[in-house]
């Protein structure tokens, strides 16, 4: 496939990672953020990115750093966003910020720009309406590690074209990925499911019945996971978790998705998890 200009909206764990799996394939990536100090650490989680995916799949470092490095635009503006092919949204789990991005994306991009939006749990068809087209938008749900991890979950909104699910699903395969497309309602498939598990066993740490180290070893070695639903939460970062489950619960009005205490108090402490180097987990 033809190399695309990709904007990046948003260079955190997921952004940035996003961008090295991008730039990877060969794709010109934009990766835009609030400051020069984000940025910076952006780059600096490339890199890390880079080093672990190079250990845990040798093909990776076929491609050199430098090379991928070069083809990545670090900045804090929407500087030629008018040239992106496809802009993949990835900021934080908050609408009223999400609607203040698109304002400005509207102003920036090319009409006929497809828009992926890398949300944990808000319904792509509430997002799509804040944007020129809505059948140019398509959830992509994309998983962390974002190099090591093939399967993307891609959701329909009410409104996105046929169209735009091919060029998505084709862009999505020239990164080896495998996705699978379902319809849209909040947390989807995958968060629906994964949050109850964190969310559960945060209260079970709560109530004293295990640590988080026995919670996790009973879901790895009892259930086959790769991780434990706590080493999870630590790295999607706890005021994610935080946020989602609120989106979750006010969006079915459903108790099962009551965030658990233990998850506030320790997002209120500043416990977040990796990002922070302490949650449920020193790191």
């Amino acid at each position: 496939m033809q190399q695309k200009v990709i904007a990046i909206v948003g260079a955190g764990v997921m952004g940035a990672a996003t961008a090295l799996d991008v730039a990877w394939y060969g794709n010109q990536v934009l990766l835009k953020d609030i400051s020069t100090d984000i940025l910076e650490q952006a780059k600096k989680m490339i890199k890390k990115e880079y080093r672990s995916a190079c250990m845990l799949k040798k093909e990776y470092c076929a491609v050199k750093f430098d090379e991928i490095i070069s083809r990545i635009s670090l900045q804090d503006t929407y500087d030629n966003f008018d040239k992106a092919d496809l802009v993949i949204e990835n900021i934080c789990e908050n609408i009223n910020k999400k609607k203040e991005v698109y304002m400005e994306l509207k102003e920036a991009c090319r009409k006929d720009v497809i828009y992926m939006l890398n949300t944990s749990c808000i319904s792509i068809t509430k997002l799509a309406s804040y944007l020129p087209d809505s059948t140019r938008v398509i959830g992509t749900h994309l998983m962390n590690p974002v190099p090591l991890k093939t399967m993307v979950e891609v959701i329909r909104g009410y409104h996105t074209s046929h169209e735009t699910e091919e060029k998505v699903m084709d862009f999505l395969k020239s990164l080896g990925k495998s996705p699978i497309t379902i319809d849209d309602l909040p947390g989807f498939v995958s968060n629906r499911l994964s949050h109850l598990f964190m969310n559960e066993a945060a209260y079970i740490v709560q109530d004293g019945i295990a640590t988080p180290e026995q919670v996790d070893a009973i879901m790895k070695q009892g259930f086959s996971h790769k991780a434990g639903p706590l080493e999870t939460a630590d790295l999607i970062g706890l005021d994610t978790v935080v946020d989602s489950l609120e989106i979750l619960y006010q969006s079915y009005q459903d108790p099962k998705f009551r965030c658990c205490p233990l998850l506030r108090k320790m997002v209120d402490a500043g416990l977040l998890g990796r990002k922070s180097g302490r949650g449920f987990y020193k790191y």
